[in-house]
């Protein structure tokens, strides 16, 4: 903070005053009184007390000069000696006006609302002395500059769907990477009604991730919180804003897809409501085992062997349109209406990964299970789901997802 000061004028410095008949007469010096009078006649006086100007306030601006401001922190402005009397406070880049509050007693002025990184802020301090003299200070305030600015974005996106199925985790994710994970987790909050106790992993630098320890309850309403803004996330990175969601939960909807009887069952709010048959994997390319939770739905795609390096040319190569995909992993696993395996369904697995159904039982499932609803895949013969395949969040147990807490 670099302040200047200017005061006004003072009508008086040390004064004597003299009372004759003829009047009063009001001088800076004696002297001045000794020629207009004689020093004979101001000998009576010479022992009476002179008058001293007030003193000038003394202003205090925070932070001082040279220390930066979080700009979550408030601008405050403290005068002694005297009072303020406006504080007006400038970004010096945009010229916009500060709000702040002013003291009824005139000692203290404070800034309401978030300043901006990078900027610096001049304060115009009027001021008042005890004898009601005017008076000014200026100084300048700077806030922090960041290297960068991390935005968090938000999965499920806001407002994106109107409701989640109970397998959806709340999902974090940041254009630069975060090294001080434990100021970032303290500053994302998550609260469930009814009350279910949850943790945050990090599947990486840049994403972290929040569930409960068993599924959410169907009804459940999610509020989350990113207050982010002014938060150091290391290596000169802060939070770029904040942000907050209300995510609902709808009821429950599980599918029990077992390689085992090339059957999947359908569960609503844990009732047994239909029985489809399957193909999963074949055993060169068998479906990932365990909970996968449904990311993306869409009425058709064009399915590409090459995503996942099988290309045209290699044994195996596939591109087609495909009806009725509802995604279960990043991995290229789809749940899908399948004409061409008909025969194979409820009898092997033929699949490259995905769960293939007739196309009266896709469509029942297309209109039935959305955005995080629950397919569980059980006697495969692959792998758990990777944790970081979009997602595979509920492979871990709850003491292997607390351990992914920075906390």
């Amino acid at each position: 903070m670099k302040v200047t000061r200017r005061w006004g004028s003072t009508a008086l410095g040390v004064a004597t005053v003299v009372v004759l008949g003829l009047g009063v007469l009001v001088g800076s010096h004696p002297s001045a009184a000794a020629g207009a009078f004689g020093a004979d006649a101001l000998a009576p006086l010479a022992g009476l007390p002179t008058v001293d100007a007030a003193p000038a306030p003394v202003v205090h601006i925070t932070p001082d000069q040279g220390t930066p401001l979080n700009p979550t922190q408030p601008i405050t402005v403290s005068v002694a000696d005297g009072t303020a009397q406006a504080v007006h406070v400038t970004n010096t880049a945009t010229g916009k006006a500060v709000d702040g509050t002013l003291a009824p007693d005139g000692h203290t002025w404070t800034s309401t609302g978030d300043l901006a990184y990078s900027a610096t802020y001049a304060v115009a301090v009027d001021t008042l002395d005890r004898d009601q003299a005017p008076g000014h200070t200026d100084g300048t305030v700077a806030t922090v500059a960041p290297k960068a600015e991390a935005y968090p974005s938000f999965i499920p996106a806001p407002n994106s769907v109107p409701t989640v199925g109970i397998g959806q985790p709340i999902v974090v994710r940041f254009d630069h990477a975060i090294t001080d994970r434990a100021a970032a987790e303290k500053a994302l909050t998550v609260t469930s009604s009814p009350v279910q106790a949850g943790s945050w992993y990090w599947i990486s630098d840049t994403e972290v991730h929040y569930r409960p320890q068993q599924y959410w309850k169907p009804g459940t309403t999610l509020s989350v919180k990113a207050d982010l803004y002014g938060v150091d996330l290391g290596a000169g990175t802060y939070g770029s804003t904040d942000r907050t969601m209300t995510v609902k939960v709808h009821d429950s909807w599980v599918a029990k897809a077992d390689g085992a009887t090339e059957q999947m069952q359908i569960f609503d709010n844990g009732q047994l409501v239909k029985t489809m048959n399957i193909s999963l994997g074949s055993p060169g390319f068998p479906s990932h085992t365990g909970p996968h939770v449904i990311s993306d739905k869409q009425p058709s795609i064009i399915m590409d062997s090459c995503t996942y390096g099988v290309c045209q040319g290699q044994p195996g190569y596939y591109r087609e349109k495909v009806d009725l995909d509802e995604r279960i992993s990043n991995d290229g696993e789809f749940v899908h209406s399948a004409p061409w395996s008909v025969g194979q369904q409820g009898s092997s697995n033929v699949s490259h990964g995905c769960v293939n159904l007739a196309p009266a039982d896709a469509q029942w499932f297309f209109d039935h299970f959305g955005i995080g609803d629950v397919v569980e895949i059980t006697n495969s013969g692959g792998p758990p789901l990777p944790v970081y395949d979009t997602y595979g969040d509920w492979e871990l147990s709850w003491a292997d997802w607390k351990a992914g807490s920075a906390l």
